[in-house]
């Protein structure tokens, strides 16, 4: 085992969800973001639902609005590469942004 896959740092990832047209609840897409970070080896400490926000400026004109949600945790450091490539094709995540804390 090398000392880069034993270590374990602090992160926070932000997100803005875009629920529209999926029959998915709010509660239930966060759930299934925490269950994601579980299977990489991450320990959920905290999750903040911060609501339906309107964009300062829109790109998409049909999509003025999206859900925003923080998520802090704790894994290894390959966990933001990992997390990031299981989200790839997940049509309710519009954005995504991963922050080591000290």
């Amino acid at each position: 085992m090398t000392t880069a896959t034993t270590r374990r740092r602090h992160y926070t990832v932000s997100f803005i969800l875009d629920l529209r047209g999926s029959a998915e609840a709010p509660d239930a897409a966060i759930d299934r973001l925490k269950e994601i970070l579980k299977s990489i080896d991450c320990k959920v400490s905290e999750v903040e639902n911060l609501g339906q926000r309107e964009f300062s400026r829109a790109v998409d004109r049909k999509f003025l609005s999206g859900l925003y949600v923080q998520i802090k945790f704790e894994g290894p450091v390959t966990a933001p590469a990992a997390f990031a490539e299981k989200l790839r094709l997940d049509r309710t995540v519009d954005r995504i942004l991963v922050q080591s804390v000290k």
